[in-house]
């Protein structure tokens, strides 16, 4: 194998991976506010929480379809198997986002006849969160593979395991979306958002070790990678600075630290997605199809990463500026509406 046939995969599987850990981390939390959101005690609240992901929300979802693009042009094999394998939890996911969308903008301009679009909003952010969790399962569940193509069954994603995965992405949201409202507002929701950040911690914790201990039973390579020979030696501070970063993100919601609490959470999603790509790596259908059986030929890889490296600076040039416009908190009355 060529050197840049070796290298291509490996920069585009970056690529990619960045995408999807910025979905994950940025329309984290404002899907976790919408499964909050009829806990809002009052409509002054539910108004106060949906402007505190206001200006954020919609440009939140380009790294989704930052994500899925790259996944097509260089890794064109591994897209044409996930899909047929997943088609059910992605359809799910993209109509219950738009689902949500439609609800978040709706709310605003039917007032004062919006309670089924309170409603709506939690049930799009709900459906949504969960099959993303889904998704997550049935790829690390593994997928049935024979001559390079999709030889499972329509419900092979559909299993206990999935669904842990949707649940406990579900609490994962919660605790990013809590500890954004400690940051973005005050008073009783303030106050009443550190409860829930408290608690969706605890529920997070249970969820991350429940998948970290059944997942090397259900695959003999995660078990070889994590358990086994010299792995240990390398890997043992992932789980340890996992350990240490839930001490922190505690003590960060019990004294009422929106900014702790929520980088915490932040760094627990990005310790378990480095846990998620030890455990796989180098599979990018797993357990079949590597990064460089799946990926592109060179030419079509190196013209699709000029268009991406164009392509993201922009990107991250509008989020950081929009964040920053944006930044402090959102004051009684206030909105982007």
């Amino acid at each position: 194998m060529g050197e840049i046939a070796y290298w291509l995969p490996l920069v585009w599987a970056a690529l990619i991976g960045i995408a999807i850990v910025m979905y994950v981390l940025l329309d984290g939390f404002d899907l976790g506010i919408g499964l909050l959101f009829l806990s809002g005690a009052s409509e002054e609240e539910r108004d106060h929480m949906m402007n505190a992901i206001a200006p954020y929300w919609d440009g939140n979802e380009t790294w989704l379809v930052l994500g899925g693009a790259g996944l097509l042009v260089a890794f064109p094999l591994a897209y044409g198997t996930i899909l047929p394998a997943l088609y059910i939890p992605i359809v799910v996911m993209l109509l219950a986002l738009v689902f949500r969308g439609v609800a978040f903008e709706f709310r605003f301009v039917s007032k004062p006849h919006h309670h089924w679009w309170d409603r709506a909003f939690a049930l799009g952010s709900t459906v949504a969160t969960f099959a993303q969790g889904v998704v997550l399962g049935g790829f690390m569940q593994g997928i049935t593979i024979q001559n390079r193509e999709f030889a499972g069954g329509t419900f092979d994603w559909l299993t206990p395991f999935s669904l842990l995965c949707g649940a406990g992405l579900m609490a994962g949201y919660i605790l990013l979306g809590s500890a954004w409202l400690m940051m973005k507002t005050d008073a009783d929701l303030a106050r009443r958002s550190q409860r829930h950040a408290e608690w969706a911690l605890y529920a997070t914790l249970f969820f991350v070790a429940t998948v970290s201990l059944w997942t090397p039973l259900m695959s003999d390579h995660i078990a070889e990678r994590w358990f086994r020979g010299e792995h240990i030696v390398w890997l043992w501070p992932v789980p340890f600075l996992t350990a240490v970063t839930a001490l922190i993100t505690y003590h960060g919601a019990r004294k009422g630290s929106g900014l702790q609490t929520f980088l915490g959470g932040m760094v627990l999603f990005l310790l378990c997605f480095l846990g998620l790509g030890i455990s796989v790596f180098p599979y990018l259908v797993f357990p079949s199809i590597t990064l460089w059986q799946a990926a592109a030929v060179p030419e079509s890889q190196i013209f699709s990463l000029i268009g991406a490296l164009l392509f993201l600076p922009l990107v991250l040039g509008y989020t950081a500026f929009v964040y920053w416009t944006f930044r402090g908190k959102v004051t009684e009355g206030e909105g982007y509406h």
